[in-house]
Order: structure tokens, then sequence, then C-alpha cells
């Protein structure tokens, strides 16, 4: 019989590159469940109980800390361990006061960045699409498969590739950053990945090709990267600390 449904199972040898787990000592790797992110863009939680804060030996202990509530992403108790962590979520351990942000490094590796009690509570968001919903309302689909609502009358203000800064847990919108010539820039995916800076220029092309935005890090060096890899986090100085 053809199988049916999602896979349910992952080998080690054939997980993202982008986590950090040993490949060869085992046969098979937690699949991440499907929510809020890709399975190239996030982390399984019980890989960051265990293998990124060290705070459990086994699988079987890591679940048991999740089942406890002792740890929590943007601001919210998760318990399953196939929970996807991704890109700008935030992972709270509230018994240790510690706080990390989900970045990508330079090889693209997706690592946890210390930051503050005070900065755990921002996230920014960008914004992957809107459209138009009941009630004369305009829907925003954001990077990590949350959507909000907001009014016609700001439909202007908000546009596709501009980053919502939000409370978390609470998801009240703080401010709004748009994607222009000037704004401060964190690349997310390609051979960029992880160099930051300010957009110098947006270069449009026909036929449906991406958009290249060509940006100036912090030595003056220009580079070039496609729009869709660029994510706005300040506008001329970043609204979150960087690694």
């Amino acid at each position: 019989m053809a199988r049916k449904g999602a896979r349910r199972h992952l080998k080690r040898l054939a997980a993202p590159n982008q986590w950090y787990i040993r490949r060869k000592e085992y046969k098979w790797a937690v699949r991440p469940r499907a929510g809020p992110h890709s399975m190239k863009t996030s982390i399984p939680l019980l890989y960051i109980v265990r293998d990124y804060l060290g705070y459990a030996k086994t699988a079987r202990e890591a679940r048991k800390i999740l089942n406890e509530g002792k740890i929590l992403v943007d601001g919210r108790v998760r318990k399953d361990y196939k929970f996807p962590v991704g890109i700008m979520d935030v992972i709270s351990i509230p018994e240790t006061g510690e706080h990390y942000r989900v970045l990508p490094n330079r090889i693209g590796k997706l690592v946890l960045h210390p930051i503050s009690e005070e900065e755990a509570g921002i996230k920014p968001l960008r914004i992957s699409n809107k459209r138009m919903v009941k009630g004369a309302k305009v829907q925003l689909n954001l990077h990590d498969g949350s959507n909000h609502l907001i009014s016609m009358d700001e439909k202007d203000a908000y546009r596709t590739a501009y980053t919502v800064l939000m409370k978390v847990p609470e998801r009240e919108v703080v401010k709004v950053i748009p994607f222009e010539v000037g704004a401060y820039v964190f690349v997310t995916q390609g051979k960029n990945v992880a160099r930051k800076g300010k957009v110098v220029e947006v270069r449009r092309f026909p036929m449906g090709w991406p958009d290249v935005v060509t940006i100036e890090d912090e030595n003056g060096e220009l580079f070039d990267t496609l729009k869709e890899y660029a994510f706005v986090v300040g506008k001329d100085k970043p609204e979150i600390s960087l690694p």
C-alpha cells in the first residue's frame, strides 16, 4: 500500500544541517512536529533541553523537564518535546533566569544567543504576507506561522517584508519597522547568513525573479542577498542584541 500522510520518522544522517547534533552515534533523530516553523529553520524542543543547554543526559530526562513546565517559548509553557523552535523565538528558563534567542551563526547552524530578561519580552516578526478577511479586517501572516489582525485603516502601515516588534506572550504590537533603504537587517539564510548591516539598495527584476538587496556591513563592505533572506531588526540600529 502507498504511504499515507506525512513522514513520522527521521534518521540522523538525513536531519537538517542547521542542527547541532551528533549524527553517527545513533540512528534516529527527533522529527519536529508540524507547526510554526519548517524543519530546516527550527530545532525540536527536546534537543534544546538536552543537547544545547545540557539540562538532561537522555531524552527521557528532557521530556520530564518539559512535562514539569520549566521551559517557556515566547513566554508560554511548551511541553511537547517535538515542538519546533525557530529563528527569533525566545527560550526562557524561569528557575535559572536564563533567556535565549534562536539565531543562525555564520555557518548556518541554529544557536542560542543569550539575551536579557527585558529583551526576552520582545520578539521581532517578519510579515510574510497579508490578506483581507471577514469583518473588514486585514490578516498579517508572520514568519513564525502566527497571524495578527489589524483594521483596514492600518493596512498601509503594514507591508510585506516589514518587521513587527511584539510583546510576548501578550502579542501586542510595540513598533513597526519598514523595509527601506537605511534599515538595519540581519541575514537569516544563504551564503551571507548571520551577516548584518544597513540596506543600501533594493533591486527589483521582471519576470518573477526575486528582489536582491545590497547591504553595507559594519566594516563598510558591500554584499548582496535575496530580499526574503534580509530580516529587518531596526531602523538605524538593531532593536535586539545580535551575535
